[in-house]
């Protein structure tokens, strides 16, 4: 059997096992671990499983996932969560659509903290669609713009899925924060735009709030001071260099575990709740990881990629056309998978082709968080849709929520077409500070 024949039926078998629900992960490492042993040797495939999954343990970029995750845990159970959505209030509220405005201000904000799409969509949901309800938002426009406010958790920097690619792609982290600061600013403008837009089409769906005066402005401010400590100091740390990024996501934790404590926040059953969350995202994150690697070294083997990027190359079809069949791709993935699955499943056979056409890896990266973003809003499936559902407990019907999910849907075809037609947007940034 030829190796690119091997890897065809390895494929297929991994998303067999995906689909009769073995984590993917393991679905991934058994099944790079058999094609390794078939192509060398068995004792080759059990070796690549034992050194593959040490090498993932002690990469040392990896250990600022469990940090992140800790400090958006904490960051939530202290209220952080519900201090960056007052001070998004305070400065919106007043508008028609205002809340829902500020809504998405709070995602974006929280994301900075947070680093996770659907830990954003279902603390908003806890946090804000009670509030938009209550002062008679239509149930549309207040859980679409959550469903898509919560996409900004994976793009907001500091972002796990971000790390994730950085490790695999072999990228600078730091780069990578830098590149997504204005696709964000992008993202939540045109969020915003959309907001306005419904609320001129549908006047009863947002009404407008009680305008704040600037002394109240200045108090949320004030009031909101640990949020902004918190932001400033991981950013700040990051970007001006004083911190490396793990000591950044530690500083982050300890400050997020501490603002819990002196708000006498901390229980028992929170703090063992927030390390049990913690523990269980980053044992499935290491896991994906370590079956990805395995799963690679199977599939560099083959030399599959390299099949593929000629395959491509013989189409004849030009850049713009080749990069658009991905993202439509991408998007029907991302119905089904997570952004961090369906990056790693897909990285060995897309970056090559992606390098080949002479475009910035880290632009690439950048794109594929947002692509696969957008299928978790997506209709049929839309898994950010069905956490929102979750949170609401059934009160919303998904009709509802995908009816409302449309506005930021067509937003964000927007934002896609902007970014992958302008690498500057994303790439920028990082040339100005890094050089």
């Amino acid at each position: 059997m030829s190796p690119v024949l091997l890897a065809t039926y390895g494929l297929a078998a991994m998303f067999l096992m995906i689909f009769l629900h073995v984590p993917i992960g393991l679905a991934m490492a058994t099944v790079g671990s058999l094609g390794v042993g078939l192509l060398v040797s068995f004792n080759a495939g059990f070796s690549i499983l034992a050194s593959e999954f040490a090498s993932v343990l002690g990469n040392q970029d990896l250990a600022v996932t469990p940090l992140f995750i800790l400090m958006g845990n904490f960051a939530s159970a202290s209220g952080i969560s519900e201090e960056m959505y007052n001070l998004a209030y305070a400065f919106v509220g007043h508008r028609r659509g205002g809340l829902s405005m500020a809504t998405i201000g709070g995602c974006g904000l929280f994301g900075a903290v947070c680093g996770s799409s659907f830990a954003t969509t279902s603390t908003f949901g806890r946090v804000a669609l009670p509030e938009m309800i209550k002062r008679g938002y239509s149930p549309e426009l207040a859980t679409g713009c959550i469903g898509g406010g919560g996409t900004l958790g994976a793009l907001v920097p500091p972002s796990i899925v971000m790390v994730v690619y950085a490790v695999l792609a072999e990228q600078f982290i730091v780069e990578m924060f830098l590149a997504a600061i204005v696709p964000a600013i992008v993202t939540i403008t045109l969020y915003w735009i959309a907001v306005m837009i419904y609320v001129r089409i549908y006047p009863n769906a947002g009404p407008a709030g009680a305008r704040k005066s600037w002394s109240e402005r200045m108090y949320t401010v004030r009031h909101s001071w640990s949020a902004l400590l918190l932001m400033f100091l991981v950013a700040a740390g990051i970007y001006g260099g004083v911190f490396t990024v793990t000591e950044a996501a530690a500083l982050g934790a300890i400050l997020s575990i501490l603002f819990t404590i002196i708000r006498g926040k901390m229980t028992w059953a929170v703090f063992w709740e927030a390390l049990r969350g913690t523990a269980g995202t980053t044992g499935m994150i290491y896991t994906i990881i370590m079956g990805a690697f395995v799963f690679n070294y199977f599939i560099v083997l083959t030399h599959m990629p390299d099949v593929v990027v000629e395959a491509i190359a013989n189409t004849g079809w030009p850049a713009p056309v080749i990069i658009t069949v991905l993202l439509f791709s991408y998007i029907c993935l991302g119905c089904v998978f997570d952004a961090t699955p369906a990056m790693i499943i897909t990285l060995p056979f897309v970056l090559p082709v992606i390098t080949s056409m002479g475009f910035s890896p880290v632009w690439w990266g950048i794109v594929n968080v947002i692509i696969t973003e957008i299928g978790l809003i997506t209709p049929p499936i839309g898994i950010n849709v069905f956490v929102l559902h979750g949170v609401a407990e059934g009160k919303y019907p998904l009709q509802t929520i995908f009816k409302g999910i449309l506005p930021f849907l067509s937003a964000d075809l927007v934002r896609i077409s902007i970014v992958a037609a302008f690498p500057v947007v994303t790439l920028f940034l990082p040339k100005l500070i890094l050089g």
